[in-house]
């Protein structure tokens, strides 16, 4: 992997409620290489989507505001971009695809026309041009006769294709990073690999950076290199496929593994962890998953502990890590203190 692509750092998201000022997301750090592909995990609410549409600087004003933090894409400034020069990022540097392709597409324009349009708004070619590389990008998807799709409409194509035309519509500028907001979720499991499987040949033809916002699992374990885990707002852990899948470190992580459904395990009850992700703003102290926590300790309501490398250090503000596994628990500090 190369050097730093996106760097977030101390990423502070509100929104402004009847409740006052809240935080949807809270001070978080997360980086992506070159050419890498990063998942994003957590239950609804934890602040995966809101951190997706803050580094597109999409979030609605009002009642929503960067309260803090930069966004660092190479070594810009994306939270002090003006909306101009936003519109040349988007689309063209970094791209972005959602879960439900049937809202995303207009459902007036042809496909052809919709993958056209996002090329005469970053390039400088004609309408005729701009059709025969929509037809190519199709070619490019898997999309057989792209010939005869390109002049048809969102509704005559299956979820699967849609999906597809998401994503020739997203890559056809050749971006660098690559934002895929929970892309498989409305798409059954056969069209999920399908799909998956596209990405990540994607990847790896292009170098397309990838960060994958997803709730599932099974989907980062099939195409990411790292990962990382929010709740309520804040990373809790972060690490390789290989790190978080074999030595989870946090409590909330192992719980969202030990919810996966094991074909070698004949269970009567699926485990599932106890409670609900807090509404944003409602714990002011400790660690918000010390309600749900089965190791729960007294300092675990009061402290909030640090991201910290799993051999114990603090990494410097605003430095990229030099140890890939952090998880933000005080077990682990306790577990440093013994050895």
């Amino acid at each position: 992997m190369g050097t730093n692509l996106l760097h977030i750092q101390d990423l502070h998201t509100h929104f402004v409620t009847d409740r006052g000022e809240i935080p949807a997301v809270d001070g978080v750090d997360l980086y992506i290489r070159q050419g890498e592909i990063v998942g994003v995990v957590g239950e609804s609410g934890c602040g995966k989507s809101v951190t997706s549409l803050s580094i597109m600087q999409l979030i609605p004003k009002p009642p929503g505001k960067i309260a803090g933090g930069t966004i660092l894409f190479k070594d810009e400034d994306l939270t002090k971009a003006k909306e101009k020069r936003m519109k040349s990022i988007r689309g063209n540097q970094i791209s972005m695809i959602f879960q439900e392709p049937m809202t995303s597409l207009n459902p007036l324009l042809t496909i052809g026309e919709q993958i056209a349009e996002t090329l005469r708004i970053h390039r400088k070619i004609n309408k005729k041009q701009a059709m025969e590389q929509a037809v190519v990008m199709l070619k490019k998807v898997g999309i057989a006769r792209a010939d005869k799709i390109v002049k048809e409409y969102p509704h005559q194509l299956s979820g699967g294709m849609r999906q597809r035309v998401m994503i020739a519509i997203a890559l056809c500028c050749e971006p660098e990073l690559l934002i895929a907001d929970e892309p498989t979720t409305a798409l059954d499991v056969t069209i999920q690999a399908q799909i998956l499987d596209l990405m990540k040949k994607l990847n790896e033809e292009t170098g397309t950076a990838i960060l994958m916002i997803t709730h599932d699992l099974g989907v980062v374990a099939e195409i990411c290199h790292r990962v990382v885990v929010m709740y309520a707002g804040k990373v809790v852990e972060e690490g390789t496929v290989s790190e978080i899948f074999t030595r989870p470190q946090h409590p909330y992580t192992q719980g969202l593994i030990r919810s996966i459904p094991k074909l070698s395990e004949d269970v009567k009850r699926l485990y599932s962890i106890p409670g609900n992700v807090p509404m944003p703003g409602t714990i002011r102290e400790g660690c918000r998953f010390a309600p749900r926590c089965e190791y729960v300790m007294d300092r675990c309501r009061t402290e909030l502990p640090e991201l910290l490398a799993t051999g114990g250090q603090s990494q410097g503000q605003g430095q990229a890590p030099t140890h890939s596994h952090r998880s933000r628990c005080w077990l682990n500090t306790e577990q440093e203190v013994a050895n």
